[in-house]
């Protein structure tokens, strides 16, 4: 990654911070939360996201380049360090299958899997199409973000679906919203940090209800339908992003998400289940 021209030298980008993680030998890594990364409860699941999938580009056995992740967050990880155990279960010709534990002490906090692959040409082809919106220099950062810290770790341009506003409950018809986004300070796309975008939109039901109710994701699961040369290409320009719900019931809810480059071009896409509160 190439370093960023308004930042100290000697200073890692937050993301770059998070995902320094130290190898312990074997499967297994070592890392730390970092308060700039803070959730309502524990850190921000994308970094976790992140950090997972980190774990298997440092190690020294894997082969070709993230293709699908997820992840299952069994608890909230706590203030302080952790560890992550990465294993290989199976390579093929073409794809390489992992799994992911993240503990604190003898608790688990994450289990997740993940599938590598060798990416060749072949004949390929669009069926969505990106959201006709305006380009992000045309849309203005967002203002009044939440208390929490990682929102700050990014830049949100809001076309549709902003922040709740809890002091003016009103329940809306569909939970859609769609932002340009990148990170913040800017920096070069790759596919943690892609993993970590892919968790940013705020939980479906805040905006369905329009109320605060308490929530939290349950399993993640992140396609990359894109190689490093095409994150590459992307930069630091921001991605437009796209989220919505599809059935709330029974106390937990799904919703979906696509990240777009700026030319047009679908990098990943996402689908998680989340549980809820009232």
């Amino acid at each position: 990654m190439a370093p960023d021209p308004d930042m100290p030298a000697t200073e890692l980008h937050p993301l770059d911070a998070a995902l320094a993680l130290q190898p312990l030998g074997g499967d297994r890594f070592a890392g730390r939360t970092l308060p700039e990364w803070g959730n309502m409860v524990g850190p921000f699941g994308g970094i976790t996201a992140a950090h997972l999938l980190q774990a298997a580009l440092l190690h020294p056995g894997r082969r070709g380049e993230p293709l699908a992740l997820t992840v299952n967050f069994a608890g909230a990880v706590g203030e302080g360090g952790f560890e992550i155990e990465a294993r290989i279960m199976r390579t093929t010709r073409t794809t390489q299958h992992w799994s992911f534990v993240q503990r604190q002490g003898e608790v688990v906090c994450s289990t997740g899997s993940a599938v590598f692959a060798l990416r060749r040409p072949t004949w390929s082809a669009p069926e969505l199409a990106m959201p006709a919106v305006p380009p992000a220099a045309q849309v203005p950062p967002a203002r009044g973000e939440p208390p929490m810290q990682w929102p700050r770790r990014y830049e949100f341009r809001f076309v549709e679906g902003g922040w709740p506003d809890f002091r003016h409950a009103r329940e809306e018809p569909e939970s859609r919203t769609l932002l340009w986004v990148r990170d913040a300070p800017p920096r070069p796309l790759d596919a943690p940090a892609l993993a970590a975008i892919a968790d940013v939109f705020y939980p479906r039901v805040f905006r369905r209800r329009g109320r605060f109710t308490p929530a939290g994701t349950i399993s993640l699961t992140t396609y990359f339908h894109a190689d490093a040369a095409a994150l590459a290409a992307q930069g630091d320009r921001p991605l437009l992003a796209a989220a919505g719900g599809r059935r709330f019931t029974l106390g937990f809810f799904d919703q979906s998400a696509e990240l777009w480059s700026d030319d047009g071009h679908l990098l990943a896409s996402s689908h998680q289940v989340v549980y809820f509160k009232e």
